[in-house]
């Protein structure tokens, strides 16, 4: 929904589907408004997705301090002995998570490897669409637009820095060493390469290496000599972020089996230990993010994030204790499970008629089709890399939750509906594990060379183009 502030009548009328909803006179759907005459100026203003709650916290992790940037004397070098700066005062780096919705950065010290500043806000390009599909499309099909998504992305982290510099002083031009992981298309867009790949078949980046750059090459707001760093990625659309989460949990340090599972707008299964690792990847963040569900929401101030019914009634908390204004991803995971506890909802997933929270937020069949559609591709993952791999769930020591989405589920609720392998007594949520896998190869370059050994080692699979019968295989983990 848009908010048309100047130029309306060069757009179309209001179509059917816009008459439907309580849209004000200024406000139009995006998808149904069209441009008819194109002389004039339009002004059309994206409207805010609200303040979203954003995981900036890790676990904590250790790592030998070696990073590649030290002080010589007077002077700031690089590990290529290049000289940088002056010494004023600070040796910092700047660790970045890319996420497709959300955009944390860490700024920590490199003589001692203390953070010094975390930032966590949504990642602006959202307004280009909520989803990698589309910032791959607007970079592939208009004229610069793979600079505009990089330009926009640094904005905001400029924005982030600014804002920090308020309590910290300065920051920016103390800034030497820059680390940035993301999936393959974030990674991409924040190094300035190319994602054209990654919306075709079979899916796939230029180039699975780490990319190195400068800061003042790129248009990235620190000193414009420092170094950025763009971690491996895996394959497919398993990338530099998913890389970061194995790091920060030690699975390829344990020789016990573990599984990680990073849960956001796309999701990233990992299993293995310190001589083996597969991964796999797919879509997983939409519905349970609100995108397709009538009354879902993100996780913004207002949205329903638990659920429980007792006696017949409905009972719930809000993000920021803010009147309710829809359900977000663990409220979802919740009302399914309660749904089904109850009786309300069949194993089948049939609900026997729409479900009221309050008079104006409910949950409806179709919104339960959305639900299962996007648990069960993630889960199908879980279960095929067991099976690739040659283990059962016995064999499986922890099972790793990273992200956001997996910090405030419920994993008894998650394993209920069939999200997660029924061992709830296994997890063990890590928090941003992408931001603590990039402060560690921040502060270390024995974990950067650790990290580009380990991307090369790990096997990525594509069970969509390994199961004949994939999609019926999707269809079986629907249902409870």
């Amino acid at each position: 929904m848009v908010r048309i502030e100047k130029g309306a009548e060069c757009l179309n009328e209001k179509t059917a589907a816009e008459k439907e909803l309580p849209l004000r006179p200024d406000e139009r759907l995006a998808c149904q408004a069209v441009v008819l005459r194109p002389e004039g100026e339009l002004r059309v203003f994206v409207k805010d997705f609200g303040e979203y709650t954003i995981v900036s916290e890790s676990l904590k992790t250790e790592a030998l301090l070696e990073p590649s940037i030290r002080r010589e004397g007077g002077k700031v070098v690089n590990a290529a002995k290049e000289n940088l700066a002056a010494y004023g005062g600070k040796l910092l780096g700047l660790a970045v998570d890319v996420g497709t919705t959300t955009l944390v950065i860490e700024v920590v010290d490199l003589e001692n490897g203390a953070v010094v500043a975390v930032a966590a806000r949504k990642n602006p390009q959202i307004a280009y669409g909520n989803d990698v599909i589309s910032r791959i499309g607007h970079a592939m099909t208009c004229e610069g637009g793979l600079q505009e998504l990089q330009h926009v992305l640094f904005r905001g982290i400029g924005e982030s820095l600014e804002g920090l510099e308020a309590s910290h002083g300065p920051l920016r031009k103390h800034i030497y060493d820059v680390v940035a992981v993301g999936n393959p298309t974030m990674r991409s867009i924040f190094m300035g390469q190319p994602v054209d790949t990654l919306g075709v078949i079979p899916f796939e980046p230029h180039s699975l290496d780490a990319v190195a750059g400068k800061a003042g090459d790129i248009g990235l707001p620190v000193n414009p000599r420092a170094d950025v760093y763009g971690p491996s990625l895996i394959g497919g659309h398993a990338g530099a972020d998913a890389l970061a989460d194995i790091l920060a949990c030690g699975m390829h340090q344990d020789s016990r089996l573990n599984m990680m599972i990073d849960i956001g707008t796309n999701g990233e299964v990992a299993l293995g230990n310190r001589d083996k690792i597969m991964t796999c990847s797919c879509a997983a963040g939409g519905a349970y993010e609100g995108a397709t569900i009538h009354c879902g929401s993100g996780a913004i101030e207002g949205a329903i994030k638990n659920v429980a019914l007792t006696d017949g009634r409905v009972r719930f908390e809000t993000i920021g204790g803010k009147p309710p204004i829809g359900v977000c991803g663990s409220g979802l995971i919740d009302l399914l499970a309660e749904l089904l506890r109850t009786g309300i909802m069949t194993r089948k997933a049939k609900l026997s008629q729409e479900f009221f929270l309050t008079d104006g937020i409910s949950i409806r069949q179709e919104d339960v089709c959305q639900l299962i559609t996007a648990k069960a591709g993630l889960r199908l993952d879980q279960d095929l890399l067991m099976k690739y791999y040659g283990v059962t769930l016995d064999d499986v020591e922890r099972i790793y939750l990273a992200g956001g989405f997996g910090t405030f589920i419920n994993p008894e609720n998650a394993v209920a509906i069939g999200l997660l392998p029924p061992a709830a007594e296994k997890v063990v949520r890590i928090g941003n594990g992408a931001i603590a896998g990039a402060r560690l190869m921040l502060i270390s370059q024995a974990v950067r060379r650790t990290a580009e050994d380990l991307a090369r080692r790990i096997e990525h699979v594509k069970p969509n183009e390994r199961e004949p019968e994939f999609p019926y295989m999707v269809a079986e983990k629907m249902y409870f």
